[in-house]
């Protein structure tokens, strides 16, 4: 039984991540590459109507994600690692940029509360981009917690706070989600900078984490 309502929560968790990651990715790729070319009555009309909507699964979808990633990463127990530490860490900064960050901004911008929405919206726009940024290797690490080894002889490292490249890969992070709060776009302003910037970190990740 135990095992049963273990599977249940790994496809729950499943189910809500791909939700919340196809809105984000949605959002990034699609939604806002529009805004920049649509007339202002159709843009004005979206961010009434459509925007909304999709923000409310967006962020219950990130709830729910949030909620059975927890469930799933107590069950592990001693089988806590190095790769599912990392992405657990990411999933976290990224559900609190959806709630702290993103739907309070984005609020403003589509008019539910009073605010400078072109603030708002970079705001908003740099969390949205940094949690883009993050999905790639977040998701290196869900999958790599019980497949790192790639075959025969390959190990993957338990959680050590003595270990440098582990320290080194939570550093990254910080500093990365440092800049979304308090930073500028620069290589994330465009999608190709984003989806481009989301492999390198995936690679940096895991040679880091394998190898140092």
């Amino acid at each position: 039984m135990v095992y049963f309502i273990e599977f249940l929560f790994r496809w729950a968790h499943v189910l809500f991540g791909m939700t919340w990651v196809g809105l984000l990715y949605y959002f990034n790729f699609i939604q806002g590459e529009y805004f920049k070319e649509a007339e202002a009555s159709a843009k004005a009309d979206a961010l009434k109507k459509l925007a909304p909507r999709a923000l409310w699964w967006f962020r219950w979808g990130a709830m729910m994600t949030f909620a059975t990633g927890v469930y799933l990463f107590i069950s592990l127990g001693a089988a806590v690692n190095q790769y599912i530490t990392v992405a657990a860490l990411m999933g976290t900064i990224m559900f609190f940029n959806v709630w702290l960050i993103i739907w309070p901004h984005q609020k403003v911008v589509c008019g539910l509360k009073p605010g400078d929405a072109a603030v708002s919206g970079a705001k908003a726009l740099l969390a949205s981009r940094t949690n883009t940024l993050f999905s790639g290797p977040m998701l290196f690490g869900m999958l790599a917690s019980k497949h790192g080894g790639f075959g025969a002889g390959g190990g993957i490292e338990s959680v050590s706070f003595s270990d440098f490249g582990f320290l080194l890969v939570l550093l990254m992070i910080l500093v990365l989600e440092a800049n979304a709060i308090l930073g500028k776009l620069r290589q994330l302003a465009t999608v190709s900078g984003v989806v481009h910037m989301s492999i390198a970190l995936t690679a940096v990740m895991y040679l880091v984490l394998h190898f140092l």
